[in-house]
């Protein structure tokens, strides 16, 4: 009998190794445990891992491919793709509790047990033997691979003052200090990034890992430890920190390939999942699709762009800060002006530079500026590719014989200017942006807003899409944007906000 037929009422009864004998209880490995449950979740319909997006054609099917396999896994993946949560969510495929001998340091089996302790204890008392009750969260551990982590934190190691404390021999197990691993027997353990922990470190997994034993000091133990190993890895590591040492590889049964959002829509759906976006912001700050895309899109530029380390890959975590720090952008706009709520400017998006900043690495390590124009150019490169899901293509419209884009190009071609100062009041951000001529009608023409808010936005966002297609001239300020005539901006002196990094194919270092 599993403990799943057992109802809470028995479990909570049983007491000692009689009574779970009389029970019917019937011992099982963890792998076989998983894959009974998997199994189960599989037949009934239910998600065995809720909230992992993207992933239900790819990597999902793998790991429950290795599951039923009964494999130890490998996630191989890079930066925030996932591959922690993945290992952690497999703890719901645990029974809710299995009973072990009380008081032994490796949960014994009562039906099979490892340590001498706990055999001591059997002998001793034979039915009478003490049963206590596992939860599955006691039944993961994790271990981030340091440089430092050695076989002794890993395996165990010889304790004197146990030695010393019993009066006991060396000769003898008992004086034994079991590590993290034999004290994860009958559960997940989990080692982040592999590559990092040292290749002798690595050696001493081989054993476990094919015969299910450890050596320690010397002694002679067999221990047939019950343990699911899930790794994860960065392949980045594989050439610049270290690497898996291929003897280990071979013994992971099963390797699998994590991957990032394939679609803006999946990337969303994580970032609006995973960001904390507390209450009061959500009373304050309105925002709409539009912005949540172009928040994804930055991510998406940053993994194709020739200036960010593909190699190190663009996590997830970006959008999640980024749209964080958007929302915060309006807050504090909001709050500088007294205003009750705001709705979102495209502005906004330029005071989530310092979460991409952080989120990305260069191929070229120039200056400190130097990710800051990266990340304003990653900003430009999203605004540029969205542009035309709202508006007719630029280029296109260059040739054709009504320019919809005439009369905005006209005004600023008279010597108008316009500064969209970041901080600005809702009242003036909205008379700065209808004083443009044509500008209103031109977002009307495209299609109905019912919300003006939304309309303002789409003007703005109208404004900035025309000036990564050099229809007119934007300038950086220190509080804010200064969009002019094209011609006005090549002599107002170079810009961070204007380079182009596509342009110069021969220079490929903008810092």
């Amino acid at each position: 009998m599993k403990y799943s037929e057992l109802t809470s009422t028995e479990t909570l009864g049983i007491q000692t190794l009689g009574e779970l004998k009389k029970a019917g209880y019937e011992s099982r490995s963890i792998k076989q445990e998983l894959r009974d449950n998997l199994i189960e979740k599989i037949k009934n319909k239910t998600s065995v891992f809720p909230g992992i997006w993207g992933y239900e054609e790819t990597v999902i099917p793998d790991v429950e491919r290795a599951i039923l396999s009964m494999h130890n896994i490998n996630l191989l993946g890079l930066r925030g793709q996932a591959k922690t949560r993945i290992a952690r969510m497999m703890v719901n495929l645990l029974d809710e509790y299995i009973p072990y001998v009380k008081d032994s340091e490796l949960h014994d089996d009562p039906l099979a047990p490892l340590s001498r302790f706990a055999k001591d204890l059997i002998e001793e008392k034979g039915d009478n033997t003490p049963i206590a009750w596992l939860h599955r969260d006691e039944r993961y551990t994790e271990k981030l691979a340091t440089p430092d982590v050695s076989v002794a934190d890993l395996i165990g190691d010889v304790d004197p003052i146990k030695a010393a404390t019993l009066r006991l021999p060396y000769s003898d197990e008992r004086v034994i200090h079991y590590g993290l691993i034999p004290r994860s027997h009958r559960g997940i353990f989990v080692i982040n990034e592999l590559p990092d922990l040292q290749a002798r470190i690595q050696v001493a997994l081989f054993n476990i890992l094919q015969e299910g034993d450890i050596q320690i000091r010397g002694f002679k133990l067999r221990l047939p430890l019950d343990i699911q190993f899930v790794f994860t890895a960065n392949p980045e590591d594989y050439t610049n920190r270290g690497s898996i040492v291929t003897p280990l590889k071979d013994r992971i049964e099963s390797q699998i390939v994590t991957h990032y959002p394939k679609t803006l829509e999946v990337g969303k759906k994580i970032t609006e999942q995973e960001a904390f976006v507390k209450k009061e912001q959500k009373e304050i700050v309105k925002v709409n699709e539009l912005v949540k895309t172009l928040i994804e899109q930055i991510a998406f530029e940053a993994r194709e762009s020739e200036y960010v380390d593909s190699k190190s890959g663009v996590s997830a975590r970006l959008t999640i800060s980024a749209y964080e720090s958007l929302l915060s952008a309006a807050e504090r706009r909001a709050l500088i002006n007294g205003e009750e709520s705001t709705y979102v400017r495209i502005a906004d998006l330029y005071g989530v530079i310092p979460a991409i900043c952080g989120k990305v690495e260069l191929v070229y390590e120039g200056e400190v500026e130097g990710p800051v124009i990266v990340a304003q150019n990653l900003i430009g490169k999203a605004i540029r590719t969205q542009f035309l899901n709202y508006f007719p293509d630029p280029e296109k419209s260059k040739k054709s014989k009504i320019n919809p884009f005439a009369k905005v190009i006209e005004w600023f071609g008279s010597g108008n200017e316009m500064e969209m100062i970041g901080d600005m009041t809702d009242r003036e951000y909205n008379a700065r942006l209808k004083t443009i001529d044509g500008l209103d009608d031109f977002v009307d023409m495209l299609s109905a807003y019912g919300d003006v808010n939304e309309k303002l936005f789409m003007m703005e966002f109208a404004l900035h899409g025309m000036a990564e297609y050099s229809l007119i001239g934007k300038q950086s300020l220190d509080q804010g944007i200064k969009f002019q005539d094209l011609v006005s901006s090549m002599f107002s002196g170079p810009d961070d906000e204007d380079y182009d990094f596509d342009e110069d194919e021969d220079d490929k270092n903008p810092f």
